[in-house]
């Protein structure tokens, strides 16, 4: 290899690197974050769907259990599949204000 070869690829490494650290690792770690949330609702939660409706889970069976009973209006309960979940609140947990 010569340098005229590397100094053409170094600036593209070097550029592919900074995008995995300023944008790919950075959205993996807030997956990991929501995946472990979802895994973890329980009875009382506040959980978001994708559709955008919010609602209080009012039976989550085990972690396995692909589906919860969410509540989203008085006597009004659905059955929400866990992948729809786009944010989930513990119980008493406020909206936070830095969401985008």
């Amino acid at each position: 290899m010569n340098m005229s070869t590397f100094n053409t690829i170094a600036p593209l490494i070097f550029i592919m690197g900074i995008m995995y650290f300023l944008l790919i690792r950075p959205q993996q770690q807030q997956a990991k974050k929501l995946r472990e949330k979802i895994n973890a609702v329980r009875r009382g939660d506040t959980v978001v769907t994708a559709g955008g409706i919010l609602g209080r889970v009012v039976k989550a069976a085990e972690a396995e259990d692909p589906e919860i009973l969410v509540e989203i209006a008085d006597n009004v309960q659905v059955k929400v599949l866990k992948a729809t979940l786009s944010d989930v609140r513990a119980k008493g947990e406020p909206a936070s204000a830095d969401k985008n």
